[in-house]
């Protein structure tokens, strides 16, 4: 549990909780919080990185498809472009940089029949006016050459589309961090905060001491934090928090969807039938169940959408979700997948993992772009609020720190 963590221990409250007065707080360590730490620390400040989890990145970062987008899907000037484009760049450079793992393998986005053809020009439209570059449109036997496995009537390629050993990011961020005077508090669990004077209290207890929390008692923190700056980086947990910091506007924020998204491996497989990575074109929710490979050159297919009901406060602090894949599931795989793989044998497919997405808006609704907000938003110096970072937020990881860190830094 968390000490003193730079020995600037205040007088203890009424209550016998103890205060704490620091620099900076970023409360979750996914790849965005851990780069916003990282970004922080680089610029001299003195960090402090809660986590309810027992390590790094147990959330969403280790439960995605580990892609490096290129920016195609999303509208312009759009926080998801601008962020998308630039943190690809940033990635791509700082992988080379540090060693991470990663390889720059390219995607085929597939139109199965002629009516999709509409879309995929829009989709090339819409990434060159983001300032995408490289991308070609190929008819079928263009594509078919190079992907003998596949099957399409015409498909868009981006060669700027990669892939990563999210883990190994994460590792080297932390390592950078840490050498910054960045600390980490793991079983650290956030469980809300108020506004006194100009300054954030945020209440802190052992993650330990919430897992049977009977939902009823009051809930008691061991230590009150003051920082400078707080970032609330907690993803699938983010509005959940934001909604037990007293003294915040409310109205600013934005209602939350889950979306779960399962993938499956192919196994019985000795060569694996696509050197890049080959998506349809994109559903309600998501980007339709696409084939994506690891370092490792395991094929993966997913994610599907399920949309899902939210979680209790706590549990959804302490990232009790369900993330359970049902085997059953496949079924509905294999047709969508034999759109563009026709060979696909029965059988072939294996469950594999699945991740939730925190989502801006529901079944039905315009995708909404990730939602980044300070004091002039919701009316609380020194907090500055992340909601809705879903795809492409490992991409724009980087991205999205050198942002926070340039507009909310003072």
């Amino acid at each position: 549990m968390l000490k003193q963590t730079f020995g600037r221990l205040i007088t203890s409250s009424s209550r016998g909780v103890a205060k704490e007065k620091l620099d900076c707080v970023v409360i979750g360590a996914g790849v965005v919080g851990i780069a916003i730490a990282r970004e922080l620390a680089l610029k001299g400040r003195e960090v402090l990185v809660l986590d309810s989890a027992p390590t790094f990145g147990t959330g969403t970062t280790s439960r995605n498809s580990q892609v490096i987008h290129a920016g195609i899907y999303y509208p312009l000037n759009s926080l998801k472009a601008l962020f998308c484009l630039r943190g690809r760049e940033l990635l791509y450079k700082y992988c080379s940089h540090h060693d991470v793992p990663h390889k720059q393998i390219g995607k085929l986005i597939v139109a199965t029949r002629p009516s999709h053809i509409p879309k995929l020009n829009h989709l090339m439209n819409c990434a060159t006016q983001n300032g995408v570059d490289g991308l070609r449109m190929l008819e079928d036997f263009e594509a078919i050459k190079m992907e003998p496995e596949l099957q399409c009537v015409k498909a868009l390629l981006s060669p700027a589309s990669g892939i990563i050993d999210s883990h190994s990011l994460m590792l080297s961020l932390v390592g950078e961090a840490e050498n910054h005077r960045t600390m980490f508090s793991y079983n650290t669990t956030v469980v809300g905060g108020h506004l006194e004077g100009n300054s954030m209290h945020l209440y802190v207890s052992e993650s330990k001491d919430l897992r049977n929390w009977n939902g009823r008692s009051p809930l008691n923190p061991e230590l009150i934090l003051i920082p400078k700056l707080v970032v609330n980086s907690a993803g699938l947990s983010a509005p959940a928090l934001a909604k037990r910091f007293c003294g915040l506007n409310t109205d600013a924020i934005p209602p939350v969807y889950y979306a779960r998204g399962c993938y499956f491996t192919l196994a019985n497989t000795r060569v694996t039938p696509f050197k890049r990575l080959i998506y349809p074109i994109p559903e309600d929710g998501g980007l339709g169940v696409h084939v994506t490979l690891d370092l490792d050159g395991q094929v993966k297919f997913g994610p599907n959408v399920e949309w899902i009901d939210g979680v209790d406060d706590i549990s959804s602090f302490l990232n009790k979700f369900d993330y359970s894949v049902n085997a059953s599931h496949a079924e509905m795989f294999y047709p969508e997948i034999r759109k563009y793989y026709p060979s696909l044998r029965d059988g072939s497919l294996e469950p594999g993992y699945s991740g939730i997405r925190p989502k801006l808006s529901g079944p039905g609704q315009s995708p909404v772009d990730f939602v980044i907000q300070g004091e002039e938003t919701h009316g609380v110096p020194g907090l500055v609020n992340l909601f809705g970072i879903e795809s492409p937020g490992l991409t724009s990881s980087m991205a999205i720190a050198e942002y926070v860190a340039t507009r909310f830094l003072r």
